[in-house]
């Protein structure tokens, strides 16, 4: 394999495991907070007990997030220099301001929440997890910032002299109309995620109940895991419609400034007008042409543009326009890679949402599922508890495959119409780039074994016992601790 082949999978590698943690961090933490913030206003210790047991899950995976973070950062200058030189005005300006105002913010003030127990004000404590979870949004809209930069240059001109992007308007980078439709679609991804993973971890707990469970203790932990789960499919359904209508928003705006991204997503090979939404497409081994498709009629015509008469520009149409405007060479992605993920995100999302209705549908009018106890259970109530156990797993296969589609469907541009992926590689050998791939692959996979270990730890542990944290002014003198 080339150094660039080997880069591009490191890089994808890293990215890829690194925003595993990001979408259950961002969501996790706001649902954290309203747990929290439940209880002070209902002094009903089951809310108490769900804040910590989240809590602790969130506190995981945000601690996963910042170490597989940081080799992001590095790889710009590791196997990616030349296109760092080239960017390195632009991107400076909302990384530095992610790592010294977004990020401190949330570390700070999680730091805070996690020792402040019994110590500060109930509602200052609760405070402090509200500003740690906006400063993950604050976080993520810099990053997606910087992102959408390459996706549609704005607020900068290029350098003859230094060959270089210098900023000219960072305020325009910030308001960037790919990031305005890209932010909160990617927010709304976090919140289905984090709401699939409360209602799947509740509705286990509830299905996996001893059918003879008895007692106070455990109708308590009954109602605080059926409050959870509605909590959780709510988040998920109300967040699956966000992701709908922003999504249905960025694919206009992809459609006016990267059509052939658009074009690969559908597999439009050539102009259509109104042109067809192809529901499913056999192609050619190289993606050169379809076979086989099954269309709706004039649906991709509306999802583009809004109009179902409009026309849609295909991908050997576009080809031909970008060759005689950037030169000779190819500039159409890998088809099947676009065209495949684009329906699997849209398809895994939808099951996910579709699993979150049907649980919240079970918990209906103060019901809670047939309890499944070794091979007990009805035949509903053990589709249910599989459809659960995946129901955690699939909103992050979802925004997986969004990242995929996102970011090869861009191909071959690193900077869409200034710097080909090709040209962006550092002059490392083959070697180098393999060892540090093998290296941060048998890391990460360690670390993968380390983060699943904990969660399942953790997660099946199920609630704290329950005990409600004393008014703060007592055990001031205790020293400081972490509480779960």
């Amino acid at each position: 394999m080339s150094v660039l082949e080997l880069s591009r999978w490191q890089f994808g590698i890293t990215t890829v495991y690194h925003f595993l943690f990001v979408p259950i961090t961002i969501g996790l933490g706001f649902l954290v907070a309203g747990f929290e913030t439940a209880w002070i206003r209902t002094g009903n210790d089951k809310w108490l007990r769900l804040t910590k047991f989240y809590g602790k899950l969130f506190l995981i995976n945000f601690a996963m997030g910042v170490v597989t973070g940081i080799v992001q950062e590095f790889q710009f200058g590791m196997n990616w220099s030349a296109y760092s030189r080239f960017v390195g005005d632009i991107f400076g300006a909302p990384l530095a301001v992610e790592a010294l105002l977004a990020f401190f913010l949330e570390s700070t003030f999680l730091g805070l929440w996690i020792f402040g127990w019994d110590r500060l004000p109930r509602g200052l404590h609760a405070a402090c997890m509200w500003i740690a979870a906006t400063g993950t949004l604050l976080s993520a809209y810099f990053i997606l910032a910087a992102n959408s930069w390459m996706q549609h240059p704005v607020g900068s001109h290029y350098n003859p002299v230094t060959h270089r992007e210098e900023l000219t308007s960072f305020l325009a980078v910030l308001t960037n109309p790919v990031q305005l439709g890209t932010f909160p679609h990617t927010v709304a991804g976090c919140f289905l995620t984090a709401g699939g993973l409360v209602a799947g971890i509740a509705m286990w707990h509830l299905i996996r109940r001893p059918a003879t469970g008895e007692g106070e203790g455990a109708a308590a932990a009954t109602a605080a895991w059926r409050s959870a789960a509605k909590a959780g499919a709510i988040t998920a359904l109300a967040a699956a419609v966000a992701v709908i209508i922003t999504g249905d928003i960025q694919g206009k705006l992809m459609t006016k400034y990267q059509p052939m991204k658009m074009a690969a997503a559908e597999a439009l090979y050539h102009t259509a007008q109104p042109a067809p939404f192809s529901l499913f497409t056999i192609g050619t081994l190289n993606g050169s042409k379809p076979t086989f498709q099954v269309t709706l009629p004039d649906l991709l015509s509306f999802l583009a543009t809004g109009n179902f008469h409009s026309q849609v520009k295909g991908i050997d149409n576009l080809q031909s326009l970008y060759a005689q405007v950037y030169g000779p060479g190819s500039y159409t992605p890998i088809i099947p890679i676009a065209y495949w993920s684009f329906r699997l995100m849209i398809g895994i999302g939808m099951l996910a949402a579709l699993i979150s209705l049907i649980s919240l549908w079970t918990l209906r009018r103060g019901r809670v599922p047939a309890p499944v106890a070794g091979r007990r259970g009805t035949i509903w109530s053990r589709l249910l508890l599989w459809a659960v156990l995946v129901l955690p797993f699939l909103p992050l296969a979802a925004n997986t495959f969004g990242w995929l589609f996102t970011e090869m469907a861009r191909q071959p541009w690193l900077v869409f119409g200034q710097m080909r992926t090709s040209q962006g590689v550092s002059a490392n050998s083959a070697g180098e780039v393999l060892a540090s791939v093998i290296v941060l692959t048998l890391l990460y996979g360690g670390l993968a074994v380390i983060e699943g270990g904990l969660m399942y730890k953790y997660a099946r542990a199920g609630l704290p016992e329950e005990k409600s944290a004393p008014p703060a002014g007592e055990g001031e003198e205790a020293p400081l601790a972490l509480v779960y």
